[in-house]
């Protein structure tokens, strides 16, 4: 029994000569009444194989069903193409079809579809080939994350998805109850008496892992958390998803410097591994999504990135001879707008900002001597902005107390978060990665629901 190969493995077999199994679907079906010709992928890679299909030899039924989106199995002889575009194709000896394609109802027909038709159709489009080579970009990244940080000696940690605490004090959560919601058990003053749900207390869909990451690197030394994350803002733009993957570590006896270091060393090594293992689908996209996206994943990778704090910004911004959409001033937080201009503009290179005013910032930032800010910072990238946010951690019981007192969040949501300054306290930081962000950035991609497979917005929970 001959085995399987992948399409990928086939591009690149030698010698010919050989008998192959390849099992996939059709993108696309050419010829006449003696010869046929198949484009057939796997999703192994972009590339199609071409089967030839000598039409005396087969059933006129069977190729007559054999349509665009349809799934086949052929076995069959692996010969150098006398065609142009490939080296290799299969001359078919026998042809199972697994499953027929509707010819007339079938959406992806051979012609260009919008991105929001794809989104409408999110149970095809990874058939495309704009979303295999998203996807296959996605995994391998993924990949590389786990790679990285496992051979630093950092530990995967699981933080819990249901939380009862808010890590960024936003308050816009997705609240978890079993309660009748037709039913409410009401207290007094008639707000809902959660002492009867599930878990006896009021529970939302965690916003970020960090804090129990945190508790986590206070023992273990480095840890990351690598999961969905969930914020209910009725933000209907193409840079926001209600669910989305986030990438946090967190290390004990790291000072702000050093994680400037591993967040500036992280990002580069990401994109050295897509440029190294994804480059038949990243070429793809340089070439029909955006024509400079190899040159902009070249231009961080041999870039030192540039590190100023977020006062000499300002003072950049405000002297830049341009207007602003939105008004630049000390103490108001940067748009996209501003952070580009800093990355593309003032210092062609990548930049990261330190020193925020502690107003515009978490309660857990640690606080700068100034009495005025803390010592955050945030990593930017051209086209893009931001893409990473973090700080070194306020390890001071007596200032992290302070401050979640000045901001009025409830105690009871955070006793266990500020015991770890009482017993053993030591410095520690981290920061935070978008995993969606970081797609669109290697991908070229313009709009964030098109790098999730099934994305959650506004109005939207499909699939």
């Amino acid at each position: 029994m001959i085995e399987r190969k992948k399409i990928r493995e086939l591009l690149t077999l030698q010698p010919v000569g050989e008998d192959v199994v390849v099992k996939g679907w059709v993108r696309t079906k050419r010829g006449n009444k003696s010869i046929v010709f198949i484009a057939l992928n796997d999703g192994s890679t972009i590339n199609n194989i071409q089967i030839v299909v000598q039409a005396e030899s087969f059933d006129e039924d069977l190729l007559k069903d054999i349509t665009t989106g349809s799934c086949i199995s052929v076995t069959g002889k692996l010969v150098n193409s006398q065609g142009q575009g490939q080296s290799v194709e299969i001359d078919a000896r026998s042809v199972e079809l697994y499953g027929k394609s509707d010819a007339e109802t079938y959406p992806l027909q051979k012609k260009g579809h919008s991105m929001e038709f794809l989104r409408e159709h999110a149970h095809l489009r990874f058939r495309t080939n704009t979303f295999g080579a998203v996807f296959r970009i996605r995994h391998s990244m993924a990949f590389a994350i786990h790679k990285y940080f496992n051979d630093k000696g950092f530990f995967y940690l699981h933080t819990p998805i249901i939380t009862g605490s808010d890590a960024e004090g936003a308050g816009e959560m997705f609240h978890v109850t079993t309660l009748d919601l037709k039913n409410l058990p009401r207290k007094e003053d008639g707000s809902v008496n959660y002492a009867d749900d599930f878990f006896g207390k009021e529970t939302n869909l965690t916003v970020s892992g960090q804090l129990e990451g945190e508790l986590g690197a206070l023992a273990l030394g480095e840890i990351y958390t690598f999961g969905p994350t969930f914020r209910a803002e009725n933000s209907n733009t193409p840079r926001h998803l209600a669910e989305f993957w986030m990438i946090e570590p967190e290390m004990a006896f790291y000072d702000i410097n050093d994680n400037m270091d591993l967040a500036e060393d992280f990002v580069k090594y990401l994109i050295r591994y897509a440029l190294d293992n994804c480059a038949d689908d990243l070429a793809f996209l340089n070439s029909m999504i955006d024509k400079n996206l190899l040159e902009r994943l070249r231009f961080v990778v041999n870039n030192d990135f540039v590190r100023i704090t977020y006062t000499e910004a300002i003072d950049i911004l405000t002297n830049a001879p341009r207007a602003w959409e939105y008004p630049v001033g000390w103490g108001r937080d940067l748009q996209a707008e501003h952070e580009r201009y800093l990355v593309e503009e003032h210092f062609k290179r990548p930049v990261i900002l330190t020193d925020y005013p502690r107003e515009i910032k978490a309660f857990y930032m640690k606080q700068n001597d100034d009495g005025k800010t803390v010592k955050a910072m945030d990593v930017l990238f051209p086209g893009i902005g931001e893409i990473i946010g973090g700080s070194q951690r306020e390890e001071s019981y007596e200032k992290l107390l302070g401050r979640i007192s000045e901001l009025n969040i409830p105690m009871k949501d955070l006793w266990w978060y500020l015991e770890t300054r009482k017993f053993g306290t030591a410095p520690h930081s981290g920061f935070g990665l978008g995993f969606e962000r970081l797609i669109l950035f290697m991908t070229g991609m313009t709009n964030i629901r098109d790098v999730i497979p099934f994305p959650r917005t506004p109005r939207n929970a499909e699939f």
